[in-house]
């Protein structure tokens, strides 16, 4: 299995898993550079895979599906006008031979899920590299329930986040921790990166216990104004 990430507008990825000539997309705000992909590649695309209902993420399929009818589309129920296979926290599903399981991550929208297929996470917007997604729902507990899943996840985990926010995450971090040696040396390192215009994706929940203040937060509290504060930020 292979992933490649198709960038859409200023900073989003479009992830494309691939097994031999398959694949499966996950978040395709739009269609041209997926369809573009897909015909140079010549992939066969067996499902959609939706973690939230934002038009930076699902605006794409119904374009894709004039050229790709009929493939399986997974999404929690705020995407239910474009699923054809509704999914809940719990539910699990085998595509290019991989068992892909549903995790809850609620507080970026309600219904926000996750998928887990192993080693392998694609998180939508529920976590970033050093940050997590706003919480447009004000449900802050929800938001943290989620962190709180991640953190009992394996190191190993490699998380494929939806945006490209790692720079700016990290200067957040290094202004509430300047003498934080660890995320100094990762934001050296993304600057690197981003000059080559290289992506800082994907990041590993290990590394993410390091330098994620969020998912380092003891409470509620503590969590609620620390994304407030990068709400300003």
């Amino acid at each position: 299995m292979t992933i490649h990430p198709i960038k859409a507008f200023s900073d989003n990825y479009i992830w494309v898993i691939e097994e031999g000539t398959e694949a499966v997309i996950v978040d395709p705000g739009e269609a041209r550079g997926v369809i573009g992909y897909l015909v140079e590649k010549n992939l066969e695309l067996k499902a959609i895979l939706l973690t939230h209902n934002h038009d930076d993420h699902i605006g794409g399929v119904q374009e894709i599906l004039v050229t790709y009818p009929g493939i399986s589309i997974y999404g929690p129920e705020e995407t239910s006008s474009l699923a054809n296979h509704i999914v809940v926290e719990g539910d699990s599903f085998n595509l290019l031979n991989k068992n892909f399981n549903v995790i809850k991550t609620a507080g970026h929208t309600d219904g926000h899920i996750s998928y887990l297929a192993k080693k392998i996470l694609f998180c939508g917007d529920a976590l970033f590299s050093a940050g997590c997604g706003r919480v447009f729902t004000k449900d802050y507990q929800a938001q943290y329930d989620a962190l709180q899943k991640f953190n009992q996840l394996d190191d190993e985990v490699l998380v494929y986040a939806a945006h490209e926010y790692t720079q700016t995450n990290l200067r957040f971090s290094q202004a509430i921790e300047p003498s934080n040696k660890v995320i100094s040396e990762v934001l050296v390192k993304t600057n690197d990166l981003r000059t080559k215009g290289q992506p800082t994706l994907p990041t590993t929940i290990g590394r993410e216990k390091k330098i994620n203040l969020f998912l380092q937060a003891n409470s509620l509290e503590d969590f609620k104004e620390l994304r407030q504060a990068r709400d300003l930020f």
